[in-house]
């Protein structure tokens, strides 16, 4: 025992003996006559100093808000009432963020998570429990189910106040959700590599509003950091990103957290099963009830809850709609293309049998009440120094899957960055990626078509900037932007296989677009439908609705009798096959870098292979008409590179996107038995040599990137944006154009699919098809042709070369790595050997320029020494 033990040991001791001797000489004598004692009158307890103060003394002179939680405020102190009835019933807890950074996916009015979770009291401690909804069970595995898997603590605190008399609820300190429940601070550091964290003392409760089902708190969260590091002497080899640019100190900033408690529907909706032909967001968990599926996994489709007024009708409205309100920092003049998006969507719906389903409603501008809690579906304008894209995401209730809240952010990319790309006032690359797995960023991608549009246009001389035209066209991308969002607010997820539901035929048709739209669905990332000179010009983006859209509202919402329920949803998903119903989602266009060429962003038409051709001729066509403008007075000085730089950047998506149907797979979505499809076919081995010659022909070809050295010379800077932006860099933007093709093609993912087609194709059908040695032969032919015809190698060529000798050098030095198959390194050992022979006789013909000379004499050398390397096998 050490001595601190034995001192206390011994203090105990003596309180004991004092106890003990007070009590003895303290109690009452026995009375002489021996007649009983009187009563004596028990001493008053002492009070509890950790027992909790009665309830009215802690509320004295405290304001009440009266809802599912009641809120109570006196001066900063901010308490949450809690009935007893409400320990242990589950709700929906959620946060938001009213007020942010500004910059590097840390922005204002976006939703936050959502979890179902509960009070639950121990003693004198309040723990607020986020449930676990990953794993259910019922009946003989519930207990077992809640045995295995954990839930998690949120918060907690000690209670503030006493049960009241007659309520019998309790007052909690809302401090406790004054810390870093988002784990923001995680998000801060994944940003800036900074050890930011919650700073209490400085934070505080700025909002709250309560009614029977909702209690909100906003909390305005302080975070900090100690110091800044000061950058190191030396560039450190993986760049290390700044601290904040958008707050005056980068050491403090607030944050405001919208702390939702939502009431959990009373009555569950019935859930409604996915079905992987269409798609729709769900609420997923494994059901461990019983062990008779081998896949315990369990989709329920994310919608609201939707039910007639009249059940009998065959249009009614419903009993309650679908209303979003549009927050009144909207700009005014923009405030009918977001309705209008909005409301597009009631066209879906009065196809199954509702009148207004969808309601959009205008917040008065003088509300003194936030949209960002869970009492109201909205639409929030915001903006960033960095920001360029739309989100859409919702929360619901994971019993069922029904939408309780949604709200729709979207930044001022388009009446700020959108007119910029017309007015030269925001300069490329200024828009950063965002940070969140709901993210979709077609605002972000659609701006930046737009840019490219409007480039074309008004090369064109057909629009011009601050007209009438420009401002119209402002508004149908708002519009169409605003019905993607709300699409996913329906439940609706992409779909990157609509927009080859038109061919290009209806596409040059006004009447065909501005009656059904440039796609098969809204939501795709649909391109901007430009024609090329002298061709009949249709509607530039998507003006409605698509067939596909009306196919998943109806699967999600068309009303149905339970037990007909399960037969007619299958009909109505045995529709895939329909042409018009084309889908596939974000999985299907990333599978493996993307497989199936006809699932993509942004392209256009039944054949994706012609939009992209479609659209090196557009860029060209840019970039001619630039060249050909003389500056005037007046112009922002990162006009014409800004033009050059909207080319560039639809070629580098077109190079992407056509390397797909090289060693490509076209995909199915079918249930099995339900058709007689394949699930995977390789792409035909014509469209896949077809992209092969384009690449070489148009991506790999100097002659694509010609500019005149008069134009180049004339390109001017920014010098108040000096350290943001040199001299244009032409070698750069076209590698980066090349480089993805070659990733891509030169890749283990490409040489595997490539070594596996034939096992698709029936013996007596493979004949034809295209091979790996194929595609590494054609590549190598075209990138290094000057080695055949003699010709000069020009730097842009050289650049392109060098690149591939990396890429062979990789795959000939690393071939024993995991992903490298010994079959596609031989084949790349056999044509790189070759090209070690064609660079000898090159060289050995003579007359070629100093540069052509030294470069062929240095790939030369670097190939040698890569072939007769060791590998370095694992």
């Amino acid at each position: 025992m050490s001595s601190t033990q034995n001192l206390t040991a011994v203090a105990a001791a003596l309180l004991l003996l004092g106890a003990t001797a007070h009590a003895q000489t303290t109690a009452p004598a026995a009375p002489a006559n021996g007649a009983s004692a009187p009563a004596a009158t028990p001493p008053r307890p002492a009070a509890d100093p950790a027992a909790p103060k009665p309830f009215a003394e802690v509320s004295k002179d405290a304001k009440r808000q009266d809802g599912l939680f009641p809120i109570w405020r006196k001066d900063e102190k901010v308490w949450l009432e809690i009935p007893k009835a409400q320990f242990n019933k589950p709700f929906m807890f959620t946060v938001n963020y009213a007020n942010a950074v500004g910059e590097r996916g840390l922005y204002a009015s976006q939703m936050g998570r959502a979890l179902m979770a509960e009070w639950r009291r121990v003693g004198n401690q309040v723990q607020l429990i986020a449930l676990n909804t990953k794993f259910r069970a019922e009946g003989g595995g519930k207990l077992a189910g809640e045995q295995a898997f954990s839930p998690s603590l949120l918060a907690s605190g000690t209670l503030a106040s006493a049960e009241h008399p007659e309520r019998k609820s309790v007052l909690v300190d809302a401090a406790l959700l004054l810390t870093d429940i988002p784990g923001m601070s995680t998000r801060l550091e994944m940003a800036y590599r900074l050890p930011f964290a919650a700073d209490r003392a400085n934070s505080y409760f700025e909002a709250a509003r309560a009614d029977a089902k909702l209690s909100t708190l906003t909390a305005r969260m302080h975070f900090a950091t100690p110091r800044i590091p000061a950058p190191p002497l030396t560039p450190a080899p993986v760049p290390m990103p700044t601290p904040p640019q958008a707050t005056p100190d980068p050491r403090s900033m607030f944050l405001s957290f919208v702390y939702n408690f939502q009431a959990l529907p009373e009555t569950v909706m019935a859930p409604r099963r996915t079905d992987p032909r269409l798609g729709h967001f769900a609420e997923s968990f494994s059901d461990l009830s019983n062990d008779n599926k081998p896949n315990p996994r369990v989709h329920y489709l994310k919608r609201w809850r939707l039910e007639k007024q009249d059940a009998s009708a065959a249009l009614s409205e419903p009993v309650q709609p679908i209303t979003y309100w549009m927050d009144k920092n909207i700009p005014a003049k923009y405030r009918g293309a977001v309705e209008a998006g909005i409301l597009e969507w009631n066209k879906a719906f009065e196809k199954i049998g509702f009148k207004n389903a969808v309601v959009a409603k205008q917040q008065p501008d003088d509300a003194d009440w936030d949209n960002m809690d869970a009492g109201h579906a909205s639409i929030r304008w915001f903006v960033g120094a960095d920001v360029g894209f739309a989100i859409g995401p919702s929360h619901a209730d994971p019993r069922s899957g029904e939408i309780l809240d949604a709200d729709i952010g979207m930044s001022d990319v388009f009446a700020r960055g959108g007119r910029a790309f017309i007015a030269e006032d925001v300069g490329p690359g200024k828009h950063a990626a965002h940070a969140d797995e709901d993210f979709c960023n077609y605002a972000h991608e659609a701006a930046a078509e737009m840019g490219f549009a409007m480039d074309v246009l008004e090369a064109r001389g057909e629009i011009a900037p601050d007209s009438p035209e420009a401002e119209a066209f402002v508004q149908a991308r708002i519009k169409d932007v605003i019905m993607h969002e709300v699409g996913h607010t329906l439940g609706l997820k992409h779909n990157f296989k609509a927009s080859t539901t038109v061919t290009q035929a209806q596409l040059s048709d006004k009447a065909y677009t501005e009656a059904k739209g440039i796609s098969g669905s809204v939501m795709d990332y649909n391109a901007y439908n430009l024609a090329l000179q002298g061709e009949t010009q249709g509607s530039y983006n998507n003006t409605t609705l698509g067939a596909y859209d009306y196919w998943a509202i109806e699967y999600a919402y068309k009303p149905l009798a339970p037990e007909a329920e399960a037969a007619e949803l299958a009909k109505i998903a045995a529709r895939s096959t329909e042409l018009q119903l084309a889908y596939a989602d974000d999985a299907d266009a990333d599978l493996f870098d993307g497989i199936d060429p006809l699932a993509n962003r942004f392209d256009l038409g039944a054949d994706p292979m012609a939009y992209f051709k479609r659209r090196l001729k557009l860029s060209q066509e840019l970039w001619g008409r630039v060249q050909d403008r003389k500056p005037q007075a007046g112009d922002d000085p990162l006009r014409q590179r800004r033009s050059l730089v909207n080319g560039f950047n639809q070629l580098y998506r077109a190079a992407e996107l056509v390397g797909k149907y090289v060693g490509g797979m076209h995909m199915q979505r079918d249930l099995p038995g339900s058709t007689g499809r394949t699930a995977f076919s390789p792409v035909e081995p014509a469209q896949q040599r077809e992209a092969l010659k384009f690449l070489a022909s148009g991506l790999f070809s100097a002659d694509s990137f010609r500019f005149r050295p008069e134009f180049l010379s004339t390109l001017q800077v920014d010098y108040n944006e000096w350290e943001r932006v040199g001299p244009m860099n032409i070698p750069a933007a076209v590698a980066r154009v090349q480089l993805v093709v070659l990733d891509r093609l030169l890749n283990a993912n490409t040489a595997q699919r490539l070594m596996d087609l034939p096992a698709y194709v029936p013996e007596k059908q493979r004949k034809g098809i295209i091979s790996l040695s194929e595609v590494y032969g054609t590549l190598q032919s075209s990138i290094w042709s000057e080695l055949k015809s003699g010709a000069e190698i020009d730097r842009l060529r050289r650049n392109l070369q060098r690149e591939h000798l990396k890429r062979l050098q990789s795959v000939l030095t690393k071939g024993g790595a995991p992903g490298v198959m010994a079959d596609a390194y031989a084949l790349a050992r056999l044509h790189a050997v070759q090209l070690q022979s064609d660079l000898r006789a090159a060289l050995g013909k003579g007359g070629q320029s100093v540069e052509t000379r030294a470069h062929l004499a240095e790939s030369l050398d670097m190939l040698g020494s890569v072939l007769r390397a060791n590998m370095q096998r694992s």
